[in-house]
C-alpha cells in the first residue's frame, strides 16, 4: 500500500515534508524494527518515549514518521531527509488506525469475540475455541498463554498484543482461512488503544475484582476500562455478561449490542443448575428458553462452569448448533496452569494462575468442595512484585483462612525485594499456620515431602509461566515441572 493510500486511514492534524508515492513496507513503533519505507509512530510509553528515537528511525530509511509533539524533530531535518512527518492528537490511536488501513481492515473480515474480565479470560477463550472448530470453523486466538493463527502456535508475552501486531495476525489468520477469532481483551489494552478501531461480533463480561491497581489507581478506573469494550460494540454485536457480577449493568448499561445474561440467577437467559465436580471435571446444566443441556467439562469447579457457560452463551447467540457446543466443551482439553490437577498417586497437586484474591478464594473453594474435610490442603503461593500490593495481605488471609497450611514464597518478585513482598502478605495472616520459604522450588519440595499421604496441594500464582523473573532477569522455571520432580520421588 502506497503512503498517500495509507494517509486515508489516520485522523491527521498536519501533514508536513514528501509524502512518496512509494510502497509502505510496515508499520512499527519500535525504532530497532524500523526498516527502509517503514512508518514508525512515536508511542509515548512508561518507561521512554518513542518521539527521543526519530532520529533513529530516520536513519534506517523510514519513509514516515508519526508524532504527537510537532516540536519533537526539526522540520529541516524532515525536508532534508525527504520524508514525511505526520502530527496527531494520540499516536497509540493512530498506530491502530494505520496498522488496520496496512492490514486492509481485518478484524471487519472475521468474526472476532473478545473475552474481559478479572479471571476466566484465558479458560473462556479456549473453551469458545474448540467449540468453534468443533462446529468446523477455522479459529484463530490471542491471549496470554499463547497466540494460534489457525493451528500455528505463536509465543504471547502480551495478553493482548499492541494494535499493529494484533491486525497483523488477524490479517495473517484470514490468509490461513481462518473465519473466527477468539481473543482476550486486558484492561490495559483498553486503555492504551491497542484493540481501538477493531470490530467485534460478540464481548465476553467474566466478572471483576480488584486488580492492577497499580496501573488504574482506582477499582472504579479498572471498572471504566473494562466498559470501553462494550462502549464499542455496534448494534450488530452481542454483549454476554455475568449477570452474578454486581458490576455487569454498569459495564454495559452504554451499550448498543444485544445483551445476552448469563449465570445462576433465574433471571438469566442462560441459567447455570446442579454444578457437581470433583477431579474428574464438572458436571451442570444450561437452562435457555426452558430448554435443558446437560454439560460435562473436564476442567474443575464452580469458576468453570461460568467458563464454559459464557462460551455456550456466545457460541448459541452467534448460531452455531447446540449439540455442537455441547461436545465442544465437553472435548475442550485442559488449559495449562488453570486449576491442572498433577499426581497419579493419592497425593494430589493443583497448578493454578490464581494470583488475585477473588480467584485464589475460588481455587481454594473448588478444593475443600472436592476434599469435603477428609484431606490436608497446603498452599504454596506468593504475589507478584512491582504489582498490585493492595491484594497482597487481601490473599494472605484467603490462604490461611481456607487452607491447614501454607507455605508463603516468591512468585515473580522482578525487582522487588522478596522478603519485603512477603511481610505485606504476612499483614493479613492472623492464624498460625504458615511457613516462609522464599525459594520456590524448595517451598514446592517441602510441601510435597513434608505432607501426609492423601494431601491436596495448591500451588498459586504462576499458572502456565515457565520462568521466574527476579531483578528484571527471567530464568526457567515451571511450576508443573517442579511438582512432577518432588512427586517422583
Amino acid at each position: 500500500m502506497e503512503l498517500t493510500q495509507l494517509l486515508n486511514s489516520v485522523h491527521a492534524i498536519q501533514v508536513t515534508g514528501e509524502v512518496q508515492r512509494r510502497d509502505v513496507a510496515d508499520i512499527v513503533y519500535d525504532s530497532r524494527k524500523v526498516q527502509k519505507n517503514s512508518v514508525f509512530v512515536a508511542i509515548k510509553g512508561y518507561k521512554t518515549d518513542g518521539h527521543k528515537f526519530l532520529q533513529d528511525a530516520i536513519n534506517k530509511g523510514a519513509v514516515a514518521i508519526v508524532v504527537e509533539n510537532d516540536n519533537s524533530i526539526p522540520d529541516y531535518l524532515i525536508t532534508h531527509s525527504q520524508i514525511a512527518k505526520i502530527l496527531v492528537k494520540d499516536c497509540r490511536k493512530a498506530l491502530a488506525e494505520l496498522s488496520k488501513g496496512f492490514y486492509k481492515d481485518p478484524s471487519g473480515k472475521l468474526k472476532l469475540i473478545g473475552i474481559t474480565g478479572t479471571n476466566g479470560k484465558t479458560t473462556s477463550s479456549f473453551i469458545l475455541k474448540n467449540i468453534l472448530l468443533n462446529a468446523g470453523y477455522k479459529t484463530g486466538l490471542v491471549g496470554t498463554i499463547a497466540n494460534y493463527v489457525g493451528d500455528v502456535k505463536v509465543d504471547s508475552k502480551l495478553t493482548t498484543p499492541e494494535s499493529n501486531d494484533l491486525n497483523r495476525f488477524f490479517y495473517e489468520m484470514i490468509e490461513s482461512g481462518c473465519s473466527h477469532a477468539v481473543m482476550e481483551v486486558s484492561s490495559h489494552s483498553l486503555v492504551l488503544n491497542r484493540v481501538y478501531g477493531l470490530e467485534f461480533s460478540a464481548a465476553i463480561f467474566s466478572n471483576i475484582t480488584s486488580d492492577h491497581l497499580d496501573f488504574h489507581n482506582t477499582f472504579e478506573e479498572y471498572l471504566k476500562s473494562k466498559k470501553i469494550l462494550f462502549d464499542g460494540l455496534s448494534a450488530d454485536s452481542v454483549a454476554v455478561v455475568n449477570s452474578d457480577d454486581t458490576n455487569s449493568k454498569e459495564i454495559v448499561k452504554d451499550s448498543k449490542a444485544k445483551i445476552v445474561t448469563y449465570g445462576i440467577s433465574s433471571n438469566s437467559d442462560y441459567i447455570i443448575k446442579d454444578i457437581h465436580y470433583d477431579l474428574n471435571g464438572t458436571d451442570f446444566t444450561i437452562t435457555h428458553n426452558a430448554v435443558d443441556y446437560t454439560i460435562h467439562t473436564s476442567l474443575i469447579g464452580t469458576f468453570n462452569a461460568y467458563n464454559a457457560t459464557s462460551a455456550f452463551a456466545t457460541a448459541h447467540s452467534l448460531g452455531i448448533e447446540s449439540a455442537r457446543i455441547v461436545d465442544g466443551i465437553k472435548s475442550s482439553p485442559q488449559v495449562s496452569g488453570r486449576f491442572e490437577v498433577l499426581g497419579k498417586g493419592k497425593k494430589k497437586v493443583i497448578v493454578d494462575y490464581s494470583h488475585t484474591a477473588d480467584s485464589l478464594e475460588k481455587a481454594l473453594q473448588a478444593v475443600r468442595e472436592i476434599v469435603k474435610d477428609k484431606n490436608q490442603v497446603v498452599t504454596v503461593f506468593g504475589c507478584g512484585g512491582d504489582r498490585d500490593k493492595t491484594k497482597r495481605p487481601v490473599m494472605g488471609k484467603i490462604a490461611s483462612e481456607l487452607s491447614d497450611n501454607i507455605i508463603i514464597t516468591s512468585d515473580n518478585p522482578r525487582t522487588e525485594n522478596p522478603y519485603e513482598i512477603i511481610k505485606d502478605i504476612l499483614k493479613g495472616i492472623a492464624k498460625d499456620n504458615y511457613e516462609i520459604e522464599e525459594g520456590r522450588e524448595i517451598a514446592i519440595a517441602n510441601a510435597i515431602r513434608n505432607s501426609n499421604e492423601n494431601v491436596v496441594i495448591l500451588i498459586a500464582g504462576k499458572g502456565h509461566e515457565n520462568y521466574q523473573e527476579i531483578n528484571g532477569v527471567r530464568n526457567h522455571f515451571s511450576d508443573q515441572e517442579v511438582a512432577l520432580k518432588y512427586l517422583a520421588e
